[in-house]
């Protein structure tokens, strides 16, 4: 992800963020230019060798439930080339890789699943994949307004419906019930630039998420009101960048 010697940075975070009682743990760690969002099927294609050699380390874990790897933001950098990544955020999310899919020259294509919030203390890249000291970051606990659903809800649907004109609807089925997944499932869908979509990974609980992706939405709408041929979900990310 980086030229020899250089260092990746990560970015600060107030200290409230971190809570001391928390304990660090080691995971391999694959930082995307883009944001995974816990609850949400994500599909990778890994071509790069310390990637590769991430995916081979985790077939080697014989129960599926425990082949877990972290994933990052990169704020400012690339996530393959000479310079690779060079600035990342710290919250991010950790996966489970469910589906793995060899091709003849060696690379794989992946799906994983996000599972929860994690923040980034240090990235050890001297290994063959990068390996992550990380700590949890749940989301806070608590009610949501019943109005804040329904006002997601509705904004949500209002978008897909001036999307069906005049491109694939980015969801189907149902919209969840429970809140904290109605949050993620719509910042997921919400066609975003990606610190945009990293502010809805850090927001501290589901009302807070829902608020602010149902603001994000209502200005796409009114985007593609004034410019209908040049939507802005063209942001969109329906299949996440290579490695």
């Amino acid at each position: 992800m980086r030229a020899p010697g250089a260092r990746a940075t990560i970015d600060e975070l107030p200290a409230a963020t971190t809570s001391l009682a928390n304990v660090s743990t080691s995971l391999p760690m694959f930082p995307l230019n883009a944001v995974i969002f816990p609850g949400v099927s994500v599909p990778l294609n890994v071509f790069e060798d310390r990637y590769r050699a991430l995916v081979h380390h985790l077939l080697r874990v014989e129960d599926p439930t425990q082949r877990l790897f972290g994933s990052v933001g990169i704020r400012e950098g690339y996530e393959v080339g000479e310079h690779g990544s060079q600035s990342l955020f710290r919250v991010g999310c950790r996966a489970q890789l469910t589906e793995v899919e060899s091709r003849p020259d060696g690379t794989f294509s992946i799906v994983a699943v996000g599972l929860d919030r994690i923040q980034l203390e240090r990235l050890d890249t001297s290994g063959a994949f990068p390996v992550g000291q990380v700590v949890d970051r749940p989301e806070t606990s608590g009610a949501v307004p019943e109005e804040l659903l329904q006002q997601a809800r509705e904004t949500f649907t209002a978008y897909r419906a001036a999307l069906a004109e005049i491109r694939v609807d980015p969801y189907t089925g149902d919209l969840p019930q429970d809140p904290s997944y109605l949050s993620w499932t719509l910042a997921a869908c919400a066609p975003l630039p990606l610190h945009e979509r990293q502010a809805l990974l850090e927001a501290e609980d589901a009302a807070d998420r829902l608020r602010l992706v149902s603001d994000l939405l209502r200005t796409e709408l009114r985007a593609m009101n004034v410019l209908p041929s040049l939507p802005a979900t063209d942001v969109a990310r329906t299949r996440w960048s290579p490695n």
